[in-house]
């Protein structure tokens, strides 16, 4: 087969390769095509039988038919909540599903096949088996394939955790979710879709979907677990314990009943986890933030540590040729109009395709008059280039790797350009071997090669931000450590006077360096996924920005990666978040959303933990006092929703800017155990005191129903603290119609006028629950303190 060069693109002869259209769709009609297995992916049936079919709808669907049996109708009232909740989180979640189409479809991965002996830019899931597609540096092998021509460097390690790049020549096997480093080379799919190596792989991952799960959602699984297995003997003990002991009927103990396993059930938190993620992934989605992985929201949120690739994220991806000048000083412009034709012809044999490539091109030219006997490709790995002709041998790429040793001669030129942030490039003719690594023998430098890149518009006030929020950020790149610290200066960054240049650091010296440094240069991929483990074990959250195939381990290793859709295809293929403008201004606005989301969720389940602990208590009290369970259902629905359903659903939209910290289960339920006891004690009191006094048993639970909505009010004002005029708003608006429901349909929600004894008593300790609460809330903020001291000193 016969190769060219086109447009200064390094071309294959296409001729003997490829399917026609005609067969393609026929194969494609067959069952043949390489439709893609999304572990992640939900349809619209997914969605409604996840918000439908739920083991609390089942416990709620049987609570409705005991009471309708026992002819309690008004105890119903919590039936038109869970409809709404249904009917809200399925609307939400198709709506933001929607929205993550659209956004799939605008970001859609393509691959360059060869069909009807042209080359055709052709989606992904629209590949069939037999087709033969062609590779370059940064394609992501989207189906298992054999080479049928031309070589490439192939990395496997998002699959087999090896970061060797492995050679494929001619009939080599090619593993999908694999991706390409170097070189060009026209593959044959022989498993597409389903028996592909990748999808195999994703179909297992679905099983280990719960490994994957946020801290977050995790402790909201935790705690709706906890309820759903203590509601069953709960339940059955409070229905035993009334029926057979204290000899009630059926129609008096089932409502009693009900209320306590109401009060139990955190029915909302999944709604509200939906809701405000789900609102979340749409906001972001108009600023063209994409996420393949939701749990990725809260991971940036807690993020302290974000790791940089310098081209590509705090500069744009264009890149210049700022000046070319002979090695030698010399004045000479014959000499140095034949050494710019010489790299012409030297960039005529290479099939790089990247940015440097292009900007090189664009200020040399390129000819294919001179054919080569061998070539090497770019490698991030080794830094260079490399082309041997019959006479001679040459290789471009950076100087210390270049020259070793010889680097002295020149230092004080190359230390000029990358003081001023600019890029160096050595181009020399080299003695020895000009395949493999560079085995140490003379390096002769002919023209050093300037290059720039501007750095984005947004990249000062981005890092001042980051500074701001206290995240640290770590600048990783593969340029000269001084070049990348004067760009990191341009940008704003802290500390950018603190650089390393990495090709001198073992393994042993990065756990150290990652403390001390900020600016890392001369990175290989490897080095960048150590340093990544390095920050993570030293306890950072770490996030990784980049859009190049040397930045995919460190992202795989990353708690978030964050990719630049204009990058290489593999790279976007590997992150849990894609910027689909390949704009890096929009991270402050992913991290405030992430902050968001998390506090107001953080606060909303605060409150449902005050209605769950407190009902666990109350029930157990009444079954150890054998008493009847003071409250209706109506009255917690009532108590619900002014307490926690409305407020939780308004507070959740608003911005909330506190960095994270400490575990989020651990924190809600410290938080929330004040109120709960608060509310515990005082209406256990009440029970113990009235029946003392004989205070009508419906008088007890409307005189319950007030001081567990007097508690709810003063646990939602501490957590709204400090208040503003929206929090204000909110509270005052539920203390409003909690007011209207008791007065306007006192019937329907069970509250009744009661007599001055019971007045007298719940004026009494209405009054007391408020130091009680005080004093418990300081309590529990001595025992957060100590548990945040010890946890971040294990």
């Amino acid at each position: 087969m016969a190769n060219t060069f086109v447009n200064g693109d390094y071309k294959m002869d296409y001729s003997n390769y490829g399917i026609s259209s005609v067969k393609a769709r026929e194969l494609y009609a067959s069952g043949k095509g390489n439709i893609q297995v999304d572990s992640t992916a939900k349809t619209t049936l997914d969605i409604i039988k996840e918000n439908v079919f739920t083991y609390f709808n089942l416990i709620f669907f049987i609570m409705a038919v005991l009471l309708i049996l026992s002819g309690a109708f008004n105890s119903l009232t919590f039936l038109p909540v869970i409809i709404c909740n249904s009917l809200i989180g399925i609307f939400q979640e198709i709506k933001a599903k929607k929205i993550l189409d659209k956004l799939n479809v605008l970001n859609q991965s393509t691959a360059v096949a060869i069909r009807d002996g042209e080359e055709d830019v052709i989606p992904i899931n629209r590949l069939v088996e037999g087709d033969y597609i062609v590779l370059t540096s940064g394609s992501q092998i989207c189906a298992d394939a054999v080479v049928v021509e031309g070589e490439i460097s192939v990395n496997e390690a998002l699959l087999t955790g090896e970061a060797d790049e492995i050679n494929k020549v001619k009939d080599s096997e090619l593993m999908s979710g694999s991706f390409v480093v170097s070189g060009k080379c026209i593959a044959k799919l022989t498993r597409v879709g389903a028996d592909s190596y990748i999808s195999k792989l994703m179909l297992k991952a679905k099983n280990m979907s719960k490994a994957l799960k946020s801290e977050m959602v995790k402790s909201i699984d935790y705690i709706v677990i906890a309820a759903g297995i203590l509601i069953i003997p709960i339940g059955t003990a409070l229905f035993c314990q009334s029926v057979f002991v204290q000899g009630n009927s059926f129609s008096e103990s089932i409502p009693s009943v009900v209320a306590a396993l109401i009060g139990m059930i955190p029915e909302g938190l999944y709604l509200l986890l939906s809701i405000t993620l789900g609102l979340s992934t749409i906001r972001l989605a108009k600023q063209k933030v994409m996420f393949h992985d939701m749990r990725s929201i809260e991971t940036l949120a807690r993020v302290d540590t974000i790791c940089v690739d310098k081209t590509g994220t705090i500069t744009d991806n264009s890149m210049l040729v700022a000046d070319a000048v002979l090695a030698s000083n010399e004045d000479d412009n014959e000499l140095f109009d034949a050494t710019c034709r010489l790299l012409s012809e030297y960039l005529g044999c290479l099939p790089d395709d990247n940015i440097t490539m292009h900007a090189l091109e664009d200020y040399f030219g390129f000819t294919t008059s001179r054919s080569c006997v061998s070539f090497k490709p770019f490698s991030s790995k080794y830094k260079y280039s490399s082309v041997e002709f019959d006479d001679c041998r040459y290789v471009l790429g950076a100087p210390e790797f270049i020259l070793r040793e010889e680097i002295i001669n020149y230092q004080d030129t190359i230390d000029g350009y990358t003081q001023k942030g600019l890029r160096v490039l050595c181009f020399a003719e080299y003695d020895g071997d000009a395949e493999g690594v560079l085995d140490g023998k003379l390096a002769h430098p002919i023209m050093f090669i300037t290059l720039q890149n501007p750095i984005r518009d947004a990249a000062f006030d981005t890092f001042k931000y980051f500074e701001k929020q206290g995240v640290d950020v770590k600048v990783i790149s593969g340029d000269n450590p001084i070049t990348v610290s004067e760009v990191a200066k341009k940008a704003g960054i802290k500390n950018y006077d603190k650089y390393v240049d990495a090709s001198t650091l073992n393994d042993g010296d990065i756990p150290f360096a990652v403390k001390e440094m900020t600016v890392f240069g001369r990175v290989s991929p490897e080095q960048k996924q150590k340093i990544v483990r390095a920050l993570k074990k030293n306890g950072h959250t770490v996030a990784m920005t980049g859009d190049g195939v040397n930045d995919i381990l460190a992202m795989k290793d990353a708690d978030c990666s964050v990719a630049m859709a204009s990058g290489s295809e593999a790279a976007v293929q590997a992150a849990q978040v894609v910027l689909l403008d390949s704009d890096f201004s929009h991270m402050p606005k992913i991290v405030a959303e992430g902050r968001r989301d998390i506090n107001n969720i953080e606060r909303t389940a605060t409150l449902f933990l005050v209605k769950n602990i407190f009902s666990l208590l109350l029930a157990v009290f009444s079954i150890i006092n054998v008493l009847i369970y003071p409250l209706q259902p109506s009255q917690i629905t009532i108590v619900s929703l002014v307490n926690i359903g409305i407020p939780g659903f308004f507070l959740a939209m608003e911005p909330n800017n506190k960095r994270i910290e400490g575990h989020f289960l651990v924190k809600v339920l410290l938080k929330a155990m004040p109120a709960a006891l608060t509310d515990f004690f005082a209406i256990a009191a009440l029970v113990v005191f009235s029946n003392t006094f004989g205070v009508d048993q419906t008088d007890v639970s409307v005189a319950a129903t007030f001081l567990l909505a007097i508690v709810g009010f003063i646990i939602l004002a501490n957590i709204s603290s400090p208040l503003n005029t929206y929090r204000f708003r909110v509270i005052l608006g539920c203390m409003i119609g909690f007011v209207f429901g008791a007065i306007f349909f006192n019937d329907l929600f069970s509250i009744t006028y009661v007599s001055k004894p019971c007045i007298m008593l719940f004026v009494l300790f209405a009054i007391a629950t408020e130091p009680c609460m005080r004093y418990l809330t300081k309590l529990f903020r001595i025992i957060e303190l100590k548990f945040q001291i010890n946890f971040f000193k294990k």
